[in-house]
């Protein structure tokens, strides 16, 4: 292992952050894989899954188990981890500007595009290996003035070139799911099956820019845009939300770990026989068609089904109760599937999301992630 300390840009005199960047195997030997952990930094089970990982990786490198090279960030935000505003942990937004860490990552396509432009030719390998060169090339040339933008750049510069980038999170209270790319639906299926995560959510853009998206879209663009040249989509990209904001615990820490080590197996990071593949407990949905279920009024939240439940269109997964009259208003679903995901508090305001439904029937348009 050998580990890599970058210095962001200072967001004050005297006030520094820097990442950590494990690196195991070798550099050029194989397929290049990057994980990150807690990009929204008060999303603590990612940062406990990253150290199981990197005791993992570790004990597989000394075992000569590495076919590629495995990047390690086990905290992708330390300016978020730095975040205390009256004794709480705020991670999730820049505390500077109000913007989510995970949101605003820069298109690379054009830049690889304009690179690209008359050196493609017939041979799939050698395109894959050209535009890994572009995309490097364009993430090397990021502009930068805050230490957010120089972290978003320096993430996005590790993940340039990788064949497998997953990218861990977790939500409030949830079940694990995953967020990827429609064209990469199989894979996704095979990382979901070995997780056993409830939901898939597949998009072609989901808005803002998240940074799986950053990693993956570009492909996605630069083969429609060279369609006459082989192309191969030559990275895959999750972010893999790991269960509720609770859920840091030994056990299940090492159990997805031991997950994600058998997916990079079976993406031909790692050496040896991949273990097969477990029966899949969903099946994809569009993430046009996931239902943020939302409070009409303020309340108290009283839930009646909890995170991996199966719902029905127009079932009432939680009572909202007035603090003024004692009205109930029930708060129904409106399409039917699983509920992977509800907010930890039990205070509501009004048009406050409460709950994310994994669903087939609707369709949304615009920003499908949450704020």
């Amino acid at each position: 292992m050998h580990t890599q300390t970058l210095t962001l840009l200072p967001s004050a005199p005297g006030i520094t952050h820097q990442l950590t960047v494990h690196r195991f195997g070798r550099e050029g030997a194989g397929p290049k894989a990057l994980i990150q952990a807690a990009l929204h930094a008060d999303e603590v089970p990612a940062l406990l899954v990253a150290q199981r990982l990197r005791q993992r990786l570790a004990q597989l490198e000394a075992e000569g188990a590495l076919r590629g090279q495995v990047l390690l960030v086990p905290y992708a935000n330390p300016a978020g981890l730095a975040q205390q505003v009256l004794g709480r942990h705020h991670g999730r937004f820049d505390l500077r500007d109000g913007l989510n860490f995970n949101r605003g990552f820069a298109d690379l396509a054009p830049a690889a595009a304009k690179a690209l432009a008359g050196h493609l030719g017939s041979n799939a390998e050698a395109n894959v290996q050209l535009v890994r060169d572009a995309l490097c090339g364009a993430a090397a040339a990021l502009p930068a003035k805050t230490t957010v933008q120089d972290m978003k750049r320096r993430l996005l510069q590790l993940a340039a070139d990788c064949s497998v980038v997953l990218d861990l999170h977790c939500d409030a209270e949830s079940v694990l799911h995953l967020y990827a790319l429609t064209p990469q639906a199989d894979i996704a299926q095979q990382l979901s099956a070995l997780l056993g995560a409830r939901a898939v959510l597949l998009a072609t853009e989901s808005g803002d820019g998240p940074f799986d998206e950053a990693c993956t879209r570009p492909w996605h663009l630069l083969q429609q845009r060279f369609a006459g040249h082989p192309l191969p989509l030559g990275c895959f990209a999750a972010t893999v939300e790991l269960r509720g904001e609770a859920d840091t615990d030994h056990a299940l820490a090492a159990q997805d770990a031991e997950a994600l080590l058998a997916f990079l197996q079976h993406r031909g990071v790692l050496a040896g026989t991949p273990p097969p593949l477990p029966a899949p407990r969903c099946v994809p949905t569009p993430l046009s068609a996931s239902e943020p279920v939302v409070a009409p009024h303020a309340g108290v939240v009283v839930f009646l089904r909890a995170p991996g439940d199966t719902i029905a269109a127009g079932e009432a997964i939680a009572d909202l109760v007035d603090v003024d009259s004692g009205a109930v208003t029930a708060v129904r679903a409106q399409s039917a599937g699983v509920l992977y995901a509800r907010v930890a508090t039990r205070w509501a305001t009004p048009g406050m999301p409460l709950a994310k439904v994994a669903g087939t029937t609707l369709q949304r348009t615009g920003n499908l992630l949450g704020a």
